[in-house]
């Protein structure tokens, strides 16, 4: 299979679809890889480095997308890109189309096959190829919403640990998944008070089990929600349902009720974000304020420490990658359910039900798209 790599073009975006020791992989297997030139630069790769691991370096994104089979990206296509793509494509990367139907009607158009990393599940019931994402943008969270607590950032002057004869900052974080353990070990390892909001007691036993006292836990309902967020310095947002749109736990009235100055960090934004107040934002203009409330809602925030994230996310892809590659999608997915749930978009017709339904598009199973 000819498998292309694109240089990704949302802003600020650096990481890359494959590494060096990940284009050495599917050479090995007999596959011809396509880099565009400069896509590894963000990651302090040259291009240099991909041709000794055995991929051919190619001068423009139109020659991937018009020559690939397989295109392995990061963050989901722009809308010069989804014009790229043709029927019988396979596109593999993160889609997050709940929150986008303009995406998804182009993916539609196109006639490719969409293979979302965000919804490919493991025998466990986790998201192995979320993960490693959620682990980058939970522990970034406390600390960009440390920079924005501060009167530089907008915040109302505050450091999250306190100092000696100062309280710390309060801490609420929604969500104990994957994103949220991760963003309250770097909270409490900066001192914060931190308290961590799940509906899922086995969620906030582990938790206890984890952190001990360093760590508060409250059962989520609106009640508890409303009281803490408004009370808190900073609140993390790290709600998720598998494919489907975030639930709005943050209301309107909870962000105006919030203290002049405090913060709010919306890592569900992928997702369309957990608060009524929150939209998309890029790494070039991060934050903005909502009732003295400072936003910061990058859609990309793994972006920000793009190698690290691109070597981290390529550990999940790889395998699946090799899978695909291998196999073909239809035969790839039709050996392993859990890759099959990635399927998303298909010969024009959405495949997952949670998208379909957040969209209110018909809806086609993969059953179906693989007896087709």
């Amino acid at each position: 299979m000819r498998v292309g790599v694109p240089k990704e073009i949302k802003d600020h975006e650096d990481r890359v679809g494959l590494v060096p020791s990940s284009v050495r992989e599917l050479a090995g297997h007999g596959h011809e890889v396509l880099v565009e030139t400069g896509a590894g630069r963000g990651i302090g790769v040259d291009d240099e480095a991909y041709r000794a691991a055995g991929a051919r370096i190619v001068d423009g994104a139109d020659e991937v997308f018009a020559t690939a089979d397989m295109i392995v990206k990061v963050k989901e296509p722009q809308a010069v890109e989804r014009r790229k793509l043709r029927e019988g494509q396979i596109l593999f990367t993160y889609l997050h189309l709940a929150p986008d139907p303009d995406q998804a009607r182009d993916l539609m158009a196109s006639g490719a096959t969409c293979i979302a990393y965000e919804t490919v599940t493991a025998a466990n019931g986790s998201l192995p190829l979320l993960a490693p994402m959620s682990e980058v943008a939970g522990r970034m969270a406390p600390q960009v919403g440390a920079h924005c607590l501060e009167n530089a950032g907008g915040g109302m002057g505050v450091l999250l640990g306190g100092v000696p004869g100062v309280l710390p900052a309060e801490v609420v974080i929604l969500g104990g998944g994957v994103a949220g353990t991760n963003a309250a070990q770097v909270a409490i390892g900066l001192g914060a008070d931190v308290t961590v909001v799940d509906r899922s007691l086995d969620v906030l036993r582990r938790l206890v089990a984890t952190f001990g006292s360093r760590v508060k836990t409250a059962h989520s309902n609106a009640d508890t929600i409303g009281r803490l967020v408004t009370r808190a310095d900073l609140v993390i947002s790290t709600v998720l349902v598998p494919g489907a749109a975030a639930p709005k736990l943050v209301t309107r009235e909870h962000v105006a009720a919030m203290k002049t100055g405090s913060v709010l960090v919306d890592v569900a934004i992928d997702q369309g974000g957990a608060a009524e107040t929150s939209r998309a934002t890029t790494h070039s203009n991060p934050t903005y304020v909502v009732d003295g409330v400072v936003h910061y809602c990058v859609a990309n925030m793994p972006g920000g420490v793009a190698r690290t994230s691109a070597f981290a996310l390529n550990n999940a892809t790889l395998p699946f990658t090799l899978a695909i590659a291998d196999k073909g999608w239809k035969r790839a997915l039709a050996e392993d359910r859990h890759l099959a749930a990635g399927l998303n978009v298909h010969a024009g017709r959405i495949t997952y039900k949670a998208v379909a339904d957040a969209l209110g598009f018909d809806y086609r199973d993969t059953a179906q798209a693989l007896a087709a």
